[in-house]
């Protein structure tokens, strides 16, 4: 009965590894960022993933396996997503010193540094990552999102470029790296990394809100608009994606249908600057409106 019993437990313990392994590839869907720091919501995980519940099953995990950086990788990712980072850290801790090759728990600690405001911490094992497995794409839209976001554009589009070299079927890269030629100015080829991004991606409204961008920027409003209309579509609670939707309603001169986009947005977000400055300039009364010239 006692071998009966062991080989139960390890059977038990396998099929939980399988699911943890599932938690961890649904996890790290989200490990990229866009503008505002928020992820592809179409692919974003399962909130689920960091519940009690599930926590407890890969507790159970390293019970059974407690010499498996694997197992501790996972629930860290898990403690991650539930905002627990001082947890997160300690497993991605316990899994590199088991490990110190397993490469995915440097970048899945690098992304919880990150969270924490960590930035060179974050920086370090990112670096960490792809010294050990310069083929892993990840690590590289990781650390070009902490490029972007100090606007070091040049390392961040190096990094975006070797992303996709390694996956031409990643959005996320190509996604951040229209983010950054929009950052330069260079909105045709932005609009096209978003393109890019959107047919890999169609579920996700950042990439539809960021080519939206760059059309307004170019002038072109009914592209524009048709974007972010998409964005609203995916996500309805967007206060960006309904006030960006008014921007170009009111430049196609469109002003109550704009001020109705701004209220939306006002209502989602009140202390959303840009929404109630909108409302403001398109009321019943109020200031001119602008014509579809803008």
């Amino acid at each position: 009965m006692k071998n009966g019993d062991s080989s139960a437990r390890r059977a038990a313990n396998k099929r939980l590894m399988v699911a943890a392994t599932g938690v961890l590839t649904a996890l790290m869907l989200s490990a990229c960022s866009t503008s505002g720091g928020s992820t592809f919501r179409g692919t974003e995980a399962d909130r689920s993933a960091g519940s009690d519940v599930n926590i407890s099953s890969l507790t159970a995990v390293i019970e059974g396996n407690p010499s498996d950086a694997n197992a501790y990788n996972v629930r860290g990712t898990a403690y991650g997503q539930s905002g627990d980072f001082n947890r997160a850290i300690e497993d991605f801790d316990r899994a590199i010193q088991i490990n110190p090759s397993l490469y995915q728990a440097y970048a899945n600690r690098a992304l919880v540094y990150r969270r924490m405001g960590q930035a060179e911490k974050a920086l370090a094992d990112y670096n960490s990552a792809i010294q050990i497995n310069p083929g892993y794409g990840v690590a590289y839209v990781g650390r070009g999102n902490m490029y972007r976001l100090r606007q070091q554009y040049d390392v961040a589009l190096a990094d975006f470029n070797q992303a996709i070299a390694i996956d031409s079927n990643n959005p996320r890269a190509y996604h951040n790296r229209g983010l950054v030629n929009q950052a330069k100015g260079l909105h045709e080829l932005a609009i096209a990394d978003f393109s890019k991004a959107i047919s890999l991606a169609p579920e996700a409204a950042e990439p539809f809100n960021g080519r939206g961008l760059s059309y307004l920027a170019l002038a072109d409003y009914k592209a524009a608009l048709d974007d972010f209309n998409e964005v609203v579509k995916h996500d309805k609670t967007s206060y960006e994606g309904w006030t960006n939707q008014a921007l170009a309603l009111e430049k196609l001169g469109d002003r109550e249908r704009a001020f109705a986009a701004f209220a939306r947005a006002a209502s989602l977000n009140p202390n959303y600057g840009p929404a109630s400055t909108g409302m403001r300039r398109t009321a019943a009364g109020g200031g001119s409106a602008l014509n579809a010239s803008g």
